[in-house]
C-alpha cells in the first residue's frame, strides 16, 4: 500500500464527491453544448452559410487574425506576472496555459486548475501564501474587469448617439457600482482596522440574510476580508496600475479578435455592426461566463454574443461565422498549447524527482 492509499475511508469521501461532481458537470456540459450548437444556433443561422462566409475572408484578414491570436496568447500571461512579483515569463506561460486547459476543458475543472497552479508554482519556488495571493488578485481583477465592460459599452453607445433609455440606466447603475467597488477596496487596503470594520458589516449583512431562513452562516466575512488584505496588500498597493492595465489589455485582445472577424465577414467598413456595437455584444456576452454551466462559458457565451450581434443588425449566418472564428482562435490554440505545457512540465518533474 502506498502513502496515498493509506488515507483510509475519510480520504475517499471527498475524492468520491469530486468524481461525482465531475460526472454531473460533464453531463450538464454535454447537454448544454447539444442544446446550443445543435438546436439553438440552427434555429436562426445555417452552419453551411456561416462556413461559406468564413471561407470568403481575405488573406489580409486571415493574417491579421493570426497575428492577433498570437498576441492574445502572449499577453494572457501578463496579469499573472503582475500579480506575482518575480515570476518570469517562461514559468508563467507554463502555469497559465496549463491552468487554461484544465479549467476550460474539464467539467467543474476550476478547482483542479487551482490545485495545478499551486503544484506548478511550488515547483518554481513559490510558497502557498504567494500563490494564494496571486490567484486571489488575478481572479478578483478579472471579475471586476469583466463586470465593468458592459458599462463602457453603454457609455460608448451614448457617445455615438445610439444610447436609449436602457443604455443610460445601465451606464448610471454601472458607474455607481464601479465607484462602490473602488470605495470598498480603498477601505480594505487603507488599514487592517478599516478592513475589519468592513468585514464586521459584511458579517451582519450575511447574518441577517441567513436569519431569514433561520440558519447560521458557516463562515466569517471579517476574517476573510482581513486575510485577503494582509496577503495581498503589498502587491496591490505597489502594482495595482499594472494589474489593472494587463487585465484590461487581455480582455481587449480577445475583443479585437471578435471585431476583426465581424469586420472581415461583414464586408469591411460597410458592415451593419459598428465597432462599439460589437464591443457591447462582447461585453454582455462575457457576462454569461459567470454562469457555471460549461467550462469557459463554451456555448453560453457564444450564443449570447451571436444573439446581440443579430439584434444590432448582423445577418444571422454572419454573426454565427464571426463567433465561430472568435471561439476557435481564443479557445483551441490555448487548449493545445496547454496540453504541451502540461506534458513538458510533468516530464521535467519526472526528471528532477
Amino acid at each position: 500500500m502506498t502513502n496515498e492509499d493509506a488515507g483510509g475511508g475519510d480520504a475517499a469521501i471527498p475524492e468520491n464527491k469530486d468524481k461525482k461532481k465531475q460526472i454531473i458537470g460533464g453531463i450538464v456540459t454535454l447537454v448544454t453544448l447539444v442544446l446550443v450548437f445543435g438546436i439553438v444556433f440552427p434555429q436562426f443561422a445555417d452552419y453551411g452559410e456561416a462556413w461559406d462566409a468564413v471561407q470568403k475572408m481575405s488573406t489580409i484578414a486571415l493574417v491579421l487574425l493570426f497575428v492577433m491570436t498570437v498576441v492574445n496568447i502572449v499577453v494572457y500571461v501578463w496579469p499573472y506576472q503582475a500579480s506575482l512579483p518575480g515570476l518570469k515569463y517562461g514559468p508563467g506561460f507554463v502555469v497559465r496555459q496549463t491552468s487554461f486547459l484544465i479549467s476550460n476543458v474539464i467539467p467543474a475543472g476550476g478547482a483542479f486548475g487551482i490545485a495545478v497552479q499551486y503544484s506548478m508554482l511550488g515547483s518554481y519556488g513559490y510558497g502557498a501564501a504567494e500563490t494564494t495571493a496571486a490567484i486571489g488578485i488575478t481572479s478578483t481583477w478579472n471579475t471586476f474587469v469583466t463586470l465593468s465592460l458592459p458599462v463602457f459599452g453603454a457609455l460608448g453607445l451614448i457617445a455615438m448617439g445610439q444610447g436609449q433609455s436602457t443604455a443610460y440606466a445601465l451606464a448610471g447603475i454601472g458607474l455607481v457600482a464601479i465607484a462602490a467597488i473602488i470605495a470598498v477596496f480603498t477601505l480594505i487596503f487603507k488599514s487592517e482596522e478599516s478592513a475589519r470594520r468592513l468585514g464586521d458589516f459584511g458579517d451582519r449583512v450575511v447574518g441577517w440574510a441567513y436569519g431569514i431562513f433561520k440558519k447560521e452562516p458557516g463562515f466569517g466575512v471579517s476574517d476573510w476580508v482581513v486575510h485577503f488584505r494582509n496577503s495581498t496588500v503589498d502587491v496591490i498597493t505597489g502594482r495595482w496600475i499594472r494589474i489593472t492595465a494587463t487585465n484590461y489589455f487581455q480582455q481587449l485582445m480577445q475583443f479585437l479578435i471578435l471585431w476583426a472577424a465581424v469586420y472581415a465577414i461583414q464586408g469591411g467598413s460597410s458592415a451593419p455592426v459598428s465597432f462599439i456595437e460589437a464591443f457591447v455584444a462582447y461585453a454582455f456576452g462575457r457576462l454569461a461566463s459567470f454562469i457555471p454551466v460549461t467550462p469557459g462559458g463554451l456555448g453560453t457565451v457564444d450564443a449570447a454574443i451571436s444573439g446581440i450581434l443579430v439584434a444590432f443588425g448582423a445577418v444571422s449566418s454572419d454573426a454565427l461565422a464571426a463567433v465561430m472564428v472568435w471561439r476557435a482562435l481564443t479557445y483551441f490554440p490555448q487548449v493545445f498549447i496547454g496540453i504541451g505545457t502540461l506534458l513538458a512540465w510533468r516530464r521535467k518533474q519526472g526528471k528532477t524527482a
